[in-house]
């Protein structure tokens, strides 16, 4: 009896040990791992972060080539958007190694992540934009906060309320969707406590607004940096309180409409996690930041 008792009280302990030692941290390092990272949140992000992680993966191929302690797996990175806000909450409910957010984080995500780190990558502005054949575009450079809040907020309903040599045509406002860090910088920087009218067009996408820009001359809306850059012979972007959208400015924080563009985890880095952080921040990362329009962290 008692040696029956002594096998089970092994085994149980052997499938004890086994199940503890199942069951890893973030030490991507061992045969759990099976060579995907994940990120989601930021939709101004992830264009960046997936072409790094493209061109990471043509370099490397396997993760025994970035590091000999990682296994012979090819390299993966799933990169999904969905707004700042989802960028914390994938972290919260640990379903990402990664979120991406265009925003500082909050006071409650910053508590509710377990063992909260974050890393800097750069720096965006909102530019606020219009069409290049709006009629506001060719009378103004410069706008200032309370011109644009009666703008964004339902005192303007027509360009020619705002100034009578404006068109008459209805403004049309294109804003970031309520889940988006876009959303909270404008309405902290620019809004306060007015409510962007119920009116405007929450757009899920940087791009996608962009893009709606410059398919209607009667629209307004705030674009990030790095996405106007790229469109600058297209639309229009107003200095603000007499501040330009600029590089340096931007930097030196005399720019009000700025914001971070972070990574958040959990807890200490993985080797794979570590590894690819460190590509990020390399050479070659931050030259893919500033071809996306960004400021790269110093």
């Amino acid at each position: 009896m008692q040696r029956k008792i002594f096998i089970i009280i092994a085994i149980s302990t052997l499938f004890g040990l086994l199940m503890f030692g199942g069951c890893g941290g973030n030490d991507t390092g061992e045969t759990s791992f099976d060579g995907v990272l994940s990120f989601t949140g930021s939709s101004t992000l992830a264009p960046t972060i997936s072409q790094i992680a493209d061109t990471f993966k043509n370099e490397y191929g396997t993760w025994d080539q970035v590091d000999d302690s990682l296994p012979e797996t090819d390299i993966q990175i799933n990169v999904s958007t969905g707004g700042s806000g989802v960028g914390a909450k994938g972290v919260i409910e640990g379903t990402v190694h990664f979120g991406m957010l265009a925003r500082d984080a909050r006071d409650e995500e910053i508590e509710e992540i377990d063992d909260f780190r974050e890393s800097k990558l750069g720096m965006d502005a909102l530019m606020v934009a219009v069409h290049k054949d709006n009629t506001l575009a060719q009378k103004r450079i410069d706008l200032n906060t309370e011109e644009i809040r009666s703008i964004f907020s339902d005192e303007i309903k027509f360009w020619n309320e705002f100034d009578p040599d404006l068109s008459d045509g209805e403004v049309i406002l294109l804003v970031r969707d309520v889940g988006g860090g876009a959303h909270g910088v404008f309405q902290d920087a620019i809004m306060g406590d007015v409510e962007v009218s119920a009116d405007a067009i929450e757009v899920p996408s940087m791009p996608g607004l962009v893009e709606r820009l410059i398919d209607n001359p009667l629209s307004i809306g705030y674009a990030s940096y790095g996405v106007a850059d790229q469109h600058r012979e297209e639309i229009t972007a107003f200095k603000v309180d007499g501040i330009e959208p600029s590089a340096e400015n931007i930097l030196e924080g005399t720019y009000s409409i700025a914001r971070p563009l972070i990574l958040v985890r959990s807890g200490d880095l993985s080797p794979a996690e570590e590894a690819f952080l460190d590509y990020i921040k390399s050479e070659k990362g931050t030259e893919i930041l500033r071809e996306m329009g960004f400021l790269p962290s110093s």
